[in-house]
């Protein structure tokens, strides 16, 4: 009788004879053990492995166990796991910079916490312009990890312009989201290859609250590799908002537009409606844009820390704005089309691992008459 033993994702070979048998011998799965389980149930379990179970032969075994030892016959087979599980109790601390902002993190993760997958996270952030602290506690569905279900309780205090205050004093707000992500790029910080395409919905009101509304936003990104290892990007958003019965949208609720994370050289969420010089957000909006990222001219460093480097070349365009949804679909397109504000320019990225990348860009937003340097820090 063969062992065989998952440990790793290994290269796995394509043909049986490596092994001592042919691919087309069938074998049976007699056993499958677990060394190291502690507190996960025995059914969350039974979801992950129960494709073993079904293996025919020795190849297929090993593409569903990950590695085969080198003695495995094509017979009778014992499956052994080797897992080590999460600690019962882990924390982080961490500095944010972004959105013209600079915050101290702090979490603290319960994972696993029932032995079933279950997560339940706390995170406080303090920051130069708001606080804020939360509880979420995640779990998904047994056999489909992407699948799940998350509940989200948090406050934020901050700074906040007066017209903001007025129009939404206090109230509560209870929704209920549904996220579609599916995501075939090699990197979520500098892509090479893929595409990425997010869809959220959002209804509020049904379950309580001050607000009823339904919103759809949309993200859409291709990525294409060209010549000299450069790579051409394009990405794609929109979404809209519409109030239910008689009382307006919320400020709260709008999108935003603006900032080096949508359309570079305007300042942040400074697209849209305003009063008093204060930005109000809207209830529709589009944004779009093109960007070629090449290496360093000369290529310095090359094969070590200068590959961390490249050159930003980018076209951003978008516009936001409140509806009448008595006008029709072509008036909405058309009060979208009017005063779009774009940008143009380059610049330098800095990829900071696979968490964050770093932009140091010249731009020049079309629409106001100002040239912009911008330094942004993104993060994945």
């Amino acid at each position: 009788m063969g062992t065989v033993h998952a440990r790793s994702l290994e290269p796995l070979p394509t043909s049986g004879p490596d092994f001592g048998g042919e691919e087309a011998e069938l074998v049976v799965v007699q056993h499958i053990h677990f060394e190291g389980l502690g507190r996960t149930k025995d059914d969350i379990i039974m979801y992950e492995i129960g494709e073993v179970f079904k293996a025919k032969n020795l190849i297929d075994v090993m593409r569903k166990s990950h590695e085969a030892r080198d003695n495995a016959l094509p017979n009778g087979l014992d499956v052994t796991f080797d897992v080590t599980e999460l600690r019962r109790l882990t924390g982080s601390y961490n500095t944010m910079v972004g959105n013209n902002e600079g915050s101290m993190v702090l979490g603290l993760k319960l994972p696993n916490i029932l032995g079933r997958a279950e997560k339940v996270t706390f995170q406080f952030s303090y920051g130069t312009k708001e606080t804020s602290y939360g509880l979420s506690v995640f779990k998904p569905q047994p056999g489909h990890f992407e699948r799940n279900v998350s509940l989200n309780v948090y406050k934020i205090t901050g700074q906040f312009p007066w017209s903001s205050l007025r129009e939404t004093d206090r109230g509560i707000s209870t929704e209920v989201n549904h996220a579609m992500v599916i995501d075939s790029r090699n990197s979520s910080i500098l892509p090479k290859r893929g595409a990425l395409l997010k869809i959220n919905q959002e209804l509020a009101g049904y379950t309580g609250g001050d607000v009823s509304f339904l919103k759809e936003d949309f993200e859409l990104q291709l990525n294409k590799r060209l010549l000299w290892d450069s790579v051409l990007s394009a990405s794609l958003w929109g979404g809209m908002l519409v109030p239910i019965g008689d009382k307006p949208s919320s400020i709260a609720d709008r999108f935003y537009l603006g900032g080096p994370t949508s359309v570079r050289g305007f300042s942040m969420y400074s697209i849209g409606p305003q009063s008093e010089g204060d930005y109000l957000g809207g209830e529709a909006y589009w944004a779009g844009g093109l960007h070629l990222y090449t290496p360093l001219p000369f290529r310095p460093g090359q094969g070590g820390f200068g590959d961390l480097f490249r050159m930003h070349f980018f076209l951003n365009a978008g516009n936001l704005c409140n509806l009448n949804y008595g006008e029709g679909p072509k008036a909405h397109l058309q009060k979208l089309a009017e005063c779009i504000r774009w940008s143009y320019g380059a610049g330098i990225v800095l990829r900071l691992g696979n968490i964050a990348r770093l932009e140091l860009n010249y731009c020049v937003p079309m629409g106001v008459q100002k040239y912009v340097m911008e330094f942004s820090l993104e993060q994945e």
